[in-house]
């Protein structure tokens, strides 16, 4: 007979079977918190304990805040999933969201390490009404405001707010703001574990030729179709924005907890390394997006749709957002004047990366 322990002891009008166990400093992940017990829901700060008591007791959802894990997430994860049948959401800071994307993608070697994922600041009112139903985080925030209009109501702003302040309404992918703050805040995660981080910034040669001969619509077109391409081109955790016009940029980062969670041994960074993952999968986006169909320009189109785009690692050419968006703004530049269609690294002698096997 199933173990109930303090679970069944606690009181809750939805009983027992329906309570949820939250794994870390639930302060960091929802506004109202402090309600825990109105929504039937147990907190383990420790990881260690929150194992123990997920194993003993059937949960049918394990809530793990993210923030605070880091070097334990792998393990965690894996004693959670093996040692209960519950479902495990990850609650994730903005910053974090790639990190979640990574966990909640099944590989074809490994399942799952988590079913899904919440961005933060959330309310625990929302969250637990939407994982009781199965309903999306939007759909549970929303019918989360009609009953409960305080805390909701504050987090259908937030929501809101996110969007406009961090998503490019042409292409749908994160601005300029969000890079930038993505990028601050993997780069003070590198200096603190030595991860790598890689900026290329890029844009679309003669794009104002495009858009003056063929029409501003096709040139919304056009770099909608290179968003998609360069998402398409890059690993899960890899960031790409909109920074402005016919510019893009894309933070391309290690993060221990995916590599580990796909079988890759952890590397450090060393200044004279070359990024080859960024290096090959800007080679590849170049490759593709040049041999895109021109179908976009009509049949009287003519030439060839390419990007020049500049390369800037951390911590070989700086050790700060500011300084490795002014490289690779740099090398762009080069790349320009040099005759466009080539991507430049950062201080190489020949730094086109069509010469680096």
């Amino acid at each position: 007979m199933r173990q109930m322990g303090r679970v069944a002891e606690s009181t809750s009008a939805l009983g027992g079977e329906d309570r949820i166990l939250l794994v870390g400093d639930v302060g960091k992940a929802f506004l109202d918190g402090d309600r825990a017990d109105r929504y039937a829901c147990d907190i383990r700060a420790s990881a260690l304990e929150a194992i123990e008591m997920a194993t003993k007791h059937c949960y049918p959802t394990v809530g793990v805040v993210l923030d605070g894990l880091a070097g334990q997430l792998r393990s965690v994860l894996k004693a959670l999933r093996h040692g209960t049948p519950a479902r495990i959401i990850l609650l994730a800071q903005m910053y974090e969201e790639p990190i979640a994307r990574c966990l909640t993608s099944e590989t074809a070697d490994e399942e799952k390490a988590a079913d899904g994922y919440w961005v933060c600041p959330t309310t625990l009112a929302s969250f637990c009404r939407g994982v009781r139903a199965g309903a999306g985080q939007e759909q549970a925030v929303q019918e989360t405001a009609a009953v409960d209009g305080t805390y909701a109501a504050m987090e259908v702003k937030i929501r809101q707010l996110e969007r406009l302040a961090t998503t490019d309404d042409l292409t749908g992918l994160k601005n300029r703001r969000y890079i930038w703050e993505f990028a601050r805040q993997v780069l003070q995660r590198g200096q603190q574990s030595g991860g790598r981080v890689t900026l290329l910034v890029f844009d679309i040669d003669n794009f104002k030729h495009y858009n003056d001969v063929y029409g501003h619509p096709t040139g919304d077109e056009i770099l909608r179709q290179a968003a998609l391409l360069m998402q398409r081109c890059c690993r899960p955790h890899d960031v790409v924005g909109r920074i402005g016009g016919d510019e893009f940029a894309v933070v391309f980062w290690e993060d221990p907890c995916c590599q580990a969670l796909e079988g890759r041994p952890e590397r450090r960074s060393t200044e004279a390394e070359h990024p080859s993952e960024a290096i090959f999968i800007a080679k590849r986006f170049q490759n593709e997006f040049g041999n895109s169909e021109l179908h976009l320009l009509g049949p009287e189109g003519h030439g060839i749709l390419t990007i020049s785009g500049g390369l800037a690692s951390f911590p070989r050419d700086g050790v700060t957002i500011q300084e490795l968006f002014e490289r690779a703004d740099g090398a762009l530049l080069d790349a320009k004047r040099s005759g466009k269609n080539r991507i430049y690294l950062v201080g190489e002698p020949r730094n086109n990366i069509a010469d680096i096997s």
